[in-house]
């Protein structure tokens, strides 16, 4: 009975144990779903929410950066700044100055310069004017210039250009108190530079860098020098390995579009003068010892062919080469440069020198046949008692002792060429020694000096190249 008693009270207790677990995990399911209640009417921002429960509001859009101090102090909002300062009113000034910081390349192919410069505006904007104990200014970057109005200042005539951005972007905009405002930023420009060649390589070319607004004509925007002349300003260190840079000056006008209107526009002008040395290394010196090697030929005996061919054909094909790689360093211009003058005029001397050749070697080879006819014709003169005294007379031979020493013995055989020379000519003056030949002075009517050709070309050729060099040099100096 005892035992069974213990049991009874076991189940009893094991069911009041079961009914406390379903009670709390009810209690806990009932929370639960409060909870999750609550959440949802919160994300649905208090919409159908019960009277008296509590307005839960969005949260603020971090995506959208707020105002700094400084554009809250100036009153960018405040303002339309896609609008030019005092809109509807008088043109605004805006003054410009330039630090020419360096001249890069100068390409006469291309017909184009590069410069890095500081390009600084001043103008005045009354919307930025700000309340100062100190009257001190405040300095902004790039991201600030995108915020007002700035002038719209590009290069005319420009190839290329880009705003430099290492380490950040090369922008500065200072702002004063009064409204007064710089901005300053650093760029690199290639601009056309028309360039005339016709005096190349002893030319001088002028190039301009051209400044103008893009949209606002002069009505609207008054763009100029700050400062005149004095608002360029060029390091002392620029230099060019092709050039000497004479001079920089400024200069102002009005530019006219018939679509839009007038605009002003500024001008920086840099003379350049080449130098000279380069090209007397690389052009006119090894044109001169060519032309001068040609004249080697007019030493050199009129039967020695491989040695005058050759050579001759060797200076003209250097003569090619040099203009061929002067040219190739060259825009294709319509008009003659001044080494074009200076390379085809040696050309042609040292052309000439290989015709003068041709020439004197065709007439030799004329004479040598006459001379072979005329001995064929000639009988045998071995009845002549002494052929020198015949020679050296006179009255028997037309020739005086001068003549002997002026037919000269160039390419002849010491005694025999002038004796062989002499007797034909006494053969065809003596009627009792040529019997039915005609009496005649044909040996000197057919005799050509061809040494003498070589002989005058010695003087000839140098005397003119020497007279053309001092016309030239006087007239391109």
């Amino acid at each position: 009975m005892q035992v069974d008693a213990v049991l009874v009270l076991f189940c009893v207790w094991l069911a009041g144990a079961a009914g406390k677990m379903a009670q709390s995990r009810g209690h806990k399911l009932e929370t639960y779903k409060q909870s999750r209640s609550r959440r949802e009417t919160r994300m649905d921002g208090g919409g159908g929410h019960k009277s008296g429960s509590p307005i839960y509001k969005r949260s603020p859009d971090m995506t959208k950066s707020p105002m700094t101090k400084s554009e809250q102090l100036l009153r960018i909002d405040d303002h339309d700044f896609t609008m030019r300062p005092a809109f509807g009113g008088p043109p605004i000034p805006v003054g410009v100055d330039v630090q020419v910081e360096s001249l890069d390349t100068i390409s006469e192919v291309d017909m184009d310069f590069t410069m890095t410069l500081y390009l600084r505006h001043y103008w005045k904007d009354e919307r930025l004017s700000f309340p100062s104990t100190n009257n001190q200014s405040m300095t902004f970057d790039s991201r600030l210039v995108k915020k007002i109005w700035v002038p719209d200042m590009f290069f005319v005539h420009s190839k290329r250009s880009f705003i430099h951005d290492t380490t950040t972007d090369n922008v500065m905009l200072r702002v004063y108190p009064d409204g007064n405002v710089l901005y300053s930023l650093r760029v690199t420009v290639t601009a056309m530079c028309n360039m005339d060649l016709s005096r190349f390589p002893l030319d001088t070319q002028t190039c301009s860098l051209e400044i103008e607004s893009y949209a606002y004509t002069d009505d609207d925007l008054m763009l100029h020098w700050k400062k005149g002349n004095e608002s360029l300003n060029t390091d002392d260190r620029i230099s060019l390995s092709q050039f000497l840079i004479q001079k920089f000056h400024t200069t102002a006008k009005l530019a006219f579009y018939s679509s839009t209107g007038w605009y002003n526009r500024l001008y920086i002008h840099f003379t350049l003068r080449r130098h000279i040395f380069f090209f007397l290394l690389q052009t006119y010196f090894p044109a001169t010892l060519m032309v001068m090697l040609s004249w080697v030929s007019f030493w050199i005996d009129r039967r020695a062919v491989p040695a005058r061919v050759p050579l001759g054909i060797t200076t003209v094909l250097t003569m090619s080469t040099i203009i061929t790689g002067v040219n190739a360093s060259m825009p294709r211009v319509s008009y003659i440069k001044a080494v074009d003058i200076y390379l085809w005029v040696s050309f042609v001397f040292v052309f000439l020198s290989v015709i003068e050749y041709a020439a004197v070697n065709y007439l030799s080879t004329v004479q040598e046949r006459k001379e072979r006819k005329l001995r064929e014709r000639l009988p045998c003169t071995c009845g002549i008692g002494n052929p020198d005294d015949m020679m050296i007379d006179p009255q028997i031979t037309g020739y005086g002792s001068m003549d002997i020493n002026t037919t000269g013995n160039y390419g002849m055989p010491e005694n025999g060429g002038r004796q062989e020379r002499m007797l034909a000519q006494v053969a065809l003056n003596d009627p009792q020694i040529t019997g039915q030949v005609k009496p005649s002075r044909g040996y000197v009517n057919i005799w050509i000096d061809t040494h003498a050709i070589d002989k005058y070309s010695r003087v000839v050729f140098p005397g003119a190249y020497i007279l053309f060099n001092i016309i030239y040099w006087s007239i391109y100096s």
